[in-house]
């Protein structure tokens, strides 16, 4: 739930606390500032944004300060339970399970809405515990994650320092050169130098009293090109970083460098040039701006979550999904319900079935680009999705625009259309009644080990299991 949304929550409470203290029926206060009862009611059900003209005259009206009706604190116990039960009931967690939300009336009992919190505050409590993995680590991503959300994933900053030093190293257009990428790094006092002995655990080795940066021989599997790595390398010395204290800047300083090394592959100046060329002709693909600047799908991709919202006026998604389903990385601006655990963090989570991100997977030819429209509750939104593969598996690339913004992509003419209706379980977290009573307590399967320090484990009859799955393997197996 939207921070905006808890506001308004709290500030309808608040108004109906003091027209309650004063005896007023919502008529009568909105007789008195010019409003009629219904729109006063949505205004404190927290369904209606006020205008500030509005809330300053229902505080005259009310004889109140208009600081006190904005106070971010419940006016009573009984409204900070009933905001807190509101809360919850639009948590992920809660929509997971399919249930009807509880609509609290001034006749329902204290008690009751006591009952209703505590037994929310304890499923949190749940969920929390059966997170398997370090609670920093997501809390850090998520919160960087939500930053760079409300930032439109731009940082004007680094995109300067990333254009001047393109510019200064003689670069004009097209792809960056190995050779303008290593002026790059001497200027900055540094000489490039490809070993085959680099440590396991690291991309790059800066040697600052030799002023050596150090790199293998050869692209690791993955997508991470040299040129990106001595960019990351250079953009630790460029951005001034010093040794992480904590792991959530350590985050924060692999987003700037990564971020400083997309900038620098694809100029900000060039690239725009380019896409808003593409948009003008209708013809957006990041297919297209990977192939114009010589880097990887999922670059380019990142890339135009970068420039889209500040510079082509749209709002869009990326995800980067595993063969299994799993999220990896993830970006949304545009309201596409991503998938989240009781903490808010994405990584790990299984994304629809129904998303193109999976039904990709299916797709026969899967050199080009595939195009779905996909209905969802939060209304329906076109993606681009590219399937790729590494030693560790199989996964996609999606960029998504709502409905709306499909108009400027290639592809926007594909019958390809799904209907999702997660976070509802029913949607594909569950087997069909009929197929789970015929299968459960009759299957053993054997978790496969989920490694990845951001992932839990996923939840069901055997922990990392999906039985979903398992049952619908057992069923199609059956009649053999």
């Amino acid at each position: 739930m939207s921070p905006q949304a808890s506001d308004l929550i709290t500030l309808g409470h608040r108004i109906r606390h003091f027209r309650g203290e004063r005896g007023l029926t919502l008529d009568q206060l909105g007789d008195r500032v010019g409003l009629a009862g219904s729109q006063l009611s949505l205004i404190e059900n927290g369904r209606r944004e006020p205008k500030l003209s509005t809330l300053q005259d229902v505080a005259a009206a009310l004889g109140v300060d208009l600081a006190d009706l904005l106070s971010r604190d419940a006016p009573n116990t009984r409204a900070a339970l009933e905001i807190e039960l509101a809360r919850a009931q639009k948590n992920p967690l809660y929509g997971a399970l399919g249930l009807p939300q509880v609509k609290v009336t001034k006749g329902t009992p204290l008690a009751a809405v006591e009952s209703l919190v505590g037994l929310h505050r304890e499923l949190a409590r749940r969920a929390s515990e059966a997170i398997a993995t370090p609670e920093e680590a997501r809390r850090a991503n998520t919160e960087l994650r939500e930053l760079m959300r409300d930032r439109d994933n731009y940082m004007p900053d680094i995109e300067q320092l990333a254009e001047d030093q393109v510019r200064a190293s003689g670069h004009v257009s097209g792809a960056l050169t190995h050779r303008e990428v290593s002026v790059m790094a001497e200027r900055l006092g540094f000489s490039l130098i490809y070993v085959n002995d680099l440590p396991n655990s690291t991309r790059s080795v800066t040697d600052l009293v030799n002023h050596r940066i150090y790199l293998p021989p050869a692209s690791i599997p993955g997508g991470h090109g040299l040129r990106s790595m001595a960019l990351q390398a250079m953009g630790h010395r460029l951005l001034g970083h010093e040794r992480p204290g904590s792991y959530a800047e350590f985050l924060w300083q692999r987003l700037q460098i990564n971020y400083f090394a997309a900038a620098a592959l694809m100029p900000r100046e060039a690239s725009l040039s380019f896409l808003s060329t593409a948009k003008r002709e209708r013809e957006l693909a990041v297919e297209d701006f990977r192939d114009a600047f010589g880097v990887t799908h999922e670059a380019a991709a990142l890339r135009l979550t970068n420039l889209a919202t500040s510079h082509l006026d749209m709002t869009l998604h990326f995800l980067r999904v595993t063969g299994d389903g799993a999220l990896q990385k993830g970006y949304e601006n545009d309201g596409l319900p991503l998938p989240v655990d009781v903490t808010g963090s994405i990584e790990g989570q299984y994304v629809c079935k129904q998303w193109s991100a999976r039904s990709a997977f299916t797709h026969t030819n899967r050199t080009t680009e595939f195009y779905q429209y996909t209905d969802t509750p939060a209304g329906t939104f076109w993606c681009a999705t590219q399937t790729g593969a590494t030693d560790a598996g199989e996964f996609s690339i999606s960029v998504g625009v709502p409905f709306a913004q499909a108009k400027w992509f290639r592809g926007r003419e594909t019958t390809q259309r799904a209907v999702s209706r997660c976070p509802d379980e029913t949607c594909c977290r569950r087997p069909a009644s009929e197929v789970s009573s015929r299968w459960v307590g009759k299957a053993w399967p054997s978790a496969r080990l989920h490694a990845h320090v951001l992932s839990p484990l996923p939840s069901g009859t055997f922990p990392g299991v999906d039985d979903t799955e398992v049952y619908e393997f057992l069923e199609a197996h059956a009649a053999e």
